[in-house]
């Protein structure tokens, strides 16, 4: 299974699920990290937290720990 969190950089995957706390996964949804929905890597920071998302036309600062209950379809 792949998570969100080890996605190599400029790599587009399509969410298949979220498995986050209830709180972080209503922010999650409102920005539109939902399932099915594409997300790529846009860059890390230096020491790897948080990183850059795009999910769709929205750019979304998450962290390391939080991109890790992104799982990514095969």
């Amino acid at each position: 299974m792949r998570r969100l969190s080890d996605l190599p950089e400029d790599t587009p995957a399509r969410i298949r699920a979220l498995r986050t706390p209830p709180l972080l996964r209503r922010r999650l949804l409102a920005l539109g990290v939902r399932p099915g929905a594409e997300v790529r890597v846009v860059r890390r920071a230096p020491l790897g937290d948080p990183m850059e998302i795009a999910v769709g036309d929205t750019l979304i600062a998450i962290r390391h720990a939080e991109a890790a209950g992104v799982e990514l379809e095969e």
